[in-house]
């Protein structure tokens, strides 16, 4: 199964949605609306911004490392 590296991020706030490329390396933690500039951070259980607010979960969750696939590098 291909990894999508590509997701559109939805803020919660204003409804704004912005595609971005996701990071192979890291999870991304903060993300701020290119709307609203409001911070966006993981919605409990999550482990990045694109799990809680984007249309594609991040690459470790697709290869399918569980729900705290980064939690070691918080």
């Amino acid at each position: 199964m291909a990894i999508l590296l590509e997701s559109t991020l939805i803020c919660p706030s204003c409804g704004a949605t912005k595609g971005e490329k996701m990071p192979t390396n890291a999870c991304q933690f903060f993300y701020e609306c290119v709307g609203c500039k409001t911070l966006l951070k993981p919605k409990p259980g999550d482990c990045c911004v694109f799990c809680s607010y984007g249309t594609v979960p991040c690459p470790p969750i697709q290869e399918g490392g569980g729900d705290d696939c980064c939690r070691s590098e918080q």
